[in-house]
């Protein structure tokens, strides 16, 4: 019912066919494999980067998902792709 991406790559590539009409959205995440440095210099980004994904996931949980007709959430599925 959903396609979120979070690798710009794949925000502008060509997507797979998908079954149905699946409500699409970009949340960026800086790629944390990209980071340099030490082991210990990167862990903060990857830690980071977990921290924006699980915020991002427990607001998309919270959706009114019974309530309200998918193609509804498109907005605020957008809009959680910026917190």
């Amino acid at each position: 019912d959903f396609v979120i991406t979070v690798c710009d790559d794949a925000a502008a590539g060509d997507w797979p066919a998908f079954r149905g009409r699946p409500v699409s959205a970009h949340w960026h995440v800086p790629d944390p494999a990209a980071a340099q440095g030490s082991a210990a210099q990167r862990r903060p980004v990857f830690l980071e980067a977990l921290g924006t994904l699980r915020r991002r996931i427990q607001a998309f949980t919270s959706l009114p998902f019974e309530s309200v007709d998918k193609a509804a959430l498109r907005a605020p599925l957008a809009e959680i792709g910026r917190l």
